[in-house]
């Protein structure tokens, strides 16, 4: 046991002295720092400069990202409103015909290649009707507007009519269709 009470001495007293090594007395007993501290407040200093400009960058990441985010909503609907007004174009051709002529069946044939060309236009954009006639009533998809009795029991539960078609945009739906519904 004296023994290790010895090595447990040594290493109080290595410690003390590992200490003294460090740090050196002045004549007033104030602490003076060794050589080295040049060179590590330098590092901190080039340390802080290295956060600030961390700091800086995503500051200015923030800035950028906020930006263009800004931009795309801004034009998000430019694509459908450019390829709309073609079909604006030819509804006021259309127009200007109507007035003109009495002529009914190029009239009727004129305004179904517009409502066509409608069609595929939002077609192309993603836009997909909704098939709501004849499915289960599905309050995710559909908005009831009111219930009829069935006019058969097969139809108990689904959609008779449609007042308002629903719409898809790439599968999600942002138009609910607004349905009558048998019970």
């Amino acid at each position: 046991m004296k023994q290790n009470d010895k090595t447990e001495m040594d290493f109080d007293n290595k410690s003390d002295d590992a200490i003294n090594i460090t740090h050196t007395e002045s004549a007033e007993g104030i602490q003076e720092l060794p050589d080295d501290t040049a060179k590590l407040k330098a590092e901190i200093q080039e340390l802080k400069d290295k956060y600030l400009r961390q700091v800086a960058e995503f500051d200015n990441f923030r800035k950028r990202n906020a930006r263009e985010r800004l931009e795309l909503i801004q034009t998000a609907g430019k694509d459908v409103i450019v390829s709309l007004l073609e079909v604006l174009d030819d509804c006021e051709r259309a127009e200007k015909q109507l007035q003109a002529s009495d002529e009914l069946g190029t009239m009727k044939e004129g305004i179904l290649l517009i409502f066509n060309k409608l069609r595929n236009a939002l077609q192309s954009k993603g836009v997909k009707p909704m098939q709501s006639v004849g499915v289960p009533f599905n309050p995710d998809q559909h908005e009831a507007i009111t219930e009829i009795p069935a006019p058969g029991p097969e139809l108990k539960g689904k959609v008779i009519d449609e007042v308002e078609k629903g719409y898809y945009l790439n599968d999600k739906i942002i138009r609910f269709a607004k349905v009558v519904v048998g019970k």
